[in-house]
C-alpha cells in the first residue's frame, strides 16, 4: 500500500490496524511500534508477547541518528557454562530443556516498550497498551496459521494445565473463523499499563512469573525441570540503548542490531561479500541469472555464518569492526568459485585486521540450533521517524508454559545458548553465563540514502532471519524487484550446515537442479515449507510511504498507510 501520514507493516491485520490508528491520532513511529507489538502479543501469542524479548532499531528524525534498544532476555545470575550439561559433560536433551522452566530467560519486552516510549515516543505506556488489552478482551478472528500452530503445539501445551486452559479450550485448537478471546492476557496488559513495568520487574506479576518458571504446574503424571530465575534477576533487568552496526552497500548506509544479536554483523558481512564477489568476477549481481545469483548468495551467507558462529556472542571483545570491514570480506571471498559451491561447513576466518589477498580458514564448525519463530514489524510516521522491531519468545509456543492468571506464554530463549562448545578447543562465545544474553539472529534493519530514511526491513525465522533480510535487500536493490516482489521471492537459506533450506519454488524446479549440479545440498525448508515472514517500508519523496508485507507466507501479512493514495 502506498500513501501518506505514516505506515505500518506486520504479519497481522489487527495489529497493523492498531499501529495505523495510533499514527492517525498523532502518535509517532515509536508509539505505533509499541502498540503494534503489544497487539501482536495477542494475535501472535506463540511468537511474541510480554514473556519474551526483542530488538528495536530506530531512526530519530529530529537528531537524524539511528540508535537501537536491546530488550533481549537474560540468564539468571546462577547460570554457568555447565548449566545445560549432564554430570558427564554431555549436553542435556534439547526438547527436555525447551519444555521446562530451565529454558526461561528474564523477559525484556516490557522494559523495551517502556524505554522506547520514554526515549522516542509521545504516548504513555498506559495509552500504548490500551488497544492490545481491548483486543485480548474482545477477541480476534482465528486464521489458519493460528489454528495450525495450536494443533502443532497441542501435545506439549496439554502438559501444562494453565496453557491448556487458555489455548486448548475443550481440549481442541480454536476453529478457523471463530473468535478467540484471552481475558487473562487482557488482565496482564491492564496490570502493565496501570501499574507500569514495575509490576513485572518488582511486583506481583513478576513474582507469578518467577514462581511458574521455578516450579511449572503440570498435569498429573507429568513433571518438568524447574528454572533458576529469581525476583532479584527480574529487578536487575535493563533494556539497553546501544550504537547500531553501521555498514555501507552501494552508497546506502545500512544500520542493524549489535551484539548480542548477530544479525547486524552477519547482514553486513553478506552484503560485503556480495560486493567482493562482484569485484572479483567483474559481473554485477544485477546481471546474473537466478541460479548464479542464488549461488553467490548461498556462498556469502554460509561464509558469514561460519564467522558469526565462531566470533559473535554476548562476550567482551567481539571483533565487530573487522567482521564488518569490506577488506575482511575481500579476504574471505578469495575461495569463491562462480561455478562451484565450497564444501560445507566452510571454515571460519580470522578477523584480525591484517588482510591478505587470500587467507583460507582451517577449522570448521557444525551449525548450532536456533528456533524458527518470532515476529517483525516496521513503522514510519509523517515526521520521518522509522522503527524496525523484531520480537520473540523463541520457538513457536515458547516454553509452552503460561503464567497462571495472566494468559501469556513464557519464552524458551535460553535454549539459544550453545549447550556445549561447538568445537573442542575453540572458544565458544555463546555458552550460557550469569546475566548473559543469548546470541540472536534477529535483524531489524534500516537503510539511509544520503542520510534520509530509505528502507526499513526485518523478518522472523530464527537463524533464517539473516538470510531473509539480506535476500530482501538484495532483491530490491540489485535484482530489479519491486519491494513486495522482493519480499515474496522464493527464499534460500544457507547457514553453513550440511544442507541449505530452500522453498518449494527453488527446491523442486530447474533452479534447484542447477544449484544441485553446482554442489549445493538443498533440503526442504521444513514445516510449513516456508522461510521467514518479512515486512518492509520504503520512504518515498513528498511524504509518501510504500508499505509491503508477505503475500502468502503465514497466510499473508498486512501493510497499511494512514492515507492511501
Amino acid at each position: 500500500m502506498t500513501g501518506s501520514g505514516g505506515a505500518v507493516s506486520s504479519v497481522d491485520r489487527d495489529a497493523s490496524q492498531v499501529g495505523i490508528d495510533v499514527l492517525a491520532r498523532g502518535g509517532n513511529a515509536a508509539d505505533a511500534a509499541v502498540a503494534t507489538a503489544a497487539a501482536l502479543g495477542v494475535t501472535e501469542p506463540y511468537s511474541a508477547g510480554i514473556g519474551g524479548g526483542g530488538f528495536l532499531v530506530y531512526y530519530d528524525a529530529r537528531s537524524r541518528k539511528v540508535s537501537t534498544v536491546d530488550g533481549r532476555e537474560t540468564a539468571p545470575a546462577t547460570f554457568t557454562e555447565n548449566t545445560f550439561r549432564n554430570p558427564d559433560g554431555s549436553p542435556m536433551v534439547f526438547n527436555t530443556v525447551v519444555n521446562s522452566g530451565l529454558s526461561i530467560g528474564v523477559p525484556g519486552t516490557p522494559a523495551l516498550w517502556a524505554k522506547a516510549l520514554r526515549d522516542y515516543g509521545t504516548l504513555s505506556l498506559n495509552a500504548a497498551l490500551k488497544p492490545a488489552e481491548r483486543l485480548a478482551a474482545k477477541g480476534f478472528v482465528v486464521d489458519q496459521t493460528f489454528h495450525d500452530q495450536t494443533v502443532q503445539n497441542a501435545d506439549r501445551f496439554s502438559v501444562f494445565p494453565e496453557t491448556a486452559k487458555v489455548f486448548l479450550r475443550g481440549g481442541q485448537a480454536p476453529a478457523v473463523g471463530s473468535v478467540f478471546t484471552n481475558p487473562d492476557m487482557a488482565k496482564a496488559y491492564r496490570t502493565l499499563r496501570t501499574q507500569g513495568t514495575g509490576a513485572l520487574y518488582a511486583g506481583a506479576l513478576g513474582r507469578a512469573i518467577v514462581a511458574e518458571a521455578r516450579a511449572p504446574h503440570t498435569k498429573a503424571g507429568s513433571s518438568v525441570m524447574g528454572g533458576q530465575m529469581t525476583t532479584r534477576d527480574l529487578a536487575a533487568y535493563r533494556a539497553l540503548t546501544k550504537a547500531p552496526i553501521h555498514s555501507q552497500y552501494k552508497g546506502y548506509d545500512v544500520y542493524g542490531m549489535p551484539v548480542p544479536s548477530s544479525g547486524g554483523i552477519a547482514v553486513a558481512e553478506i552484503l560485503n561479500l556480495v560486493q567482493a564477489y562482484e569485484d572479483r568476477t567483474g559481473v554485477s549481481t544485477s546481471d546474473l541469472s537466478d541460479v548464479d545469483y542464488l549461488h553467490r548468495f548461498s556462498e556469502a551467507s554460509a561464509t558469514a555464518f561460519a564467522d558469526r558462529n565462531r566470533w559473535v556472542g554476548d562476550v567482551p571483545g567481539v571483533p565487530v569492526k573487522e567482521l564488518t570491514d569490506p577488506a575482511f570480506a575481500a579476504e574471505r571471498a578469495c575461495l569463491f568459485d562462480p561455478k562451484r559451491a565450497q564444501p560445507r561447513p566452510i571454515p571460519f576466518g580470522s578477523p584480525d585486521g591484517a588482510y591478505t589477498p587470500c587467507a583460507p580458514g582451517t577449522v570448521v564448525q557444525s551449525e548450532p540450533y536456533e528456533g524458527q519463530s518470532t515476529t517483525h514489524l516496521t513503522a514510519t510516521d509523517r515526521w520521518g521517524n522509522v522503527a524496525s522491531y523484531t520480537l520473540t519468545i523463541e520457538q513457536t509456543g515458547g516454553s509452552g508454559i503460561t503464567v497462571p492468571g495472566y494468559g501469556f506464554l513464557l519464552n524458551n530463549e535460553l535454549t539459544d545458548f550453545n549447550f556445549t562448545p561447538l568445537t573442542k578447543g575453540v572458544p565458544d562465545p555463546n555458552l550460557p553465563g550469569p546475566g548473559k544474553r543469548p546470541r540472536s539472529s534477529m535483524s531489524p534493519t534500516i537503510l539511509l540514502d544520503g542520510g534520509r530514511p530509505f528502507l526499513a526491513v526485518g523478518s522472523p525465522g530464527g537463524a533464517t532471519i539473516i538470510t531473509s533480510v539480506s535476500q530482501t535487500i538484495l532483491g530490491y536493490l540489485d535484482r530489479d524487484l519491486s519491494l513486495v516482489d522482493a519480499i515474496a521471492a522464493p527464499r534460500l537459506s544457507s547457514r553453513n550446515g550440511s544442507s541449505e533450506g530452500a522453498e518449494p519454488a527453488i527446491l523442486s524446479g530447474p533452479t534447484g537442479a542447477a544449484l544441485t549440479a553446482m554442489g549445493h545440498a538443498l533440503a526442504s525448508a521444513g514445516t510449513p515449507n516456508e522461510i521467514g515472514a518479512a515486512t518492509a517500508i520504503r520512504s518515498l519523496r513528498g511524504g509518501l510511504f510504500e508499505a509491503a508485507a508477505e503475500t502468502t507466507r503465514r497466510g499473508g501479512g498486512s501493510a497499511m498507510v494512514v492515507h492511501p493514495r
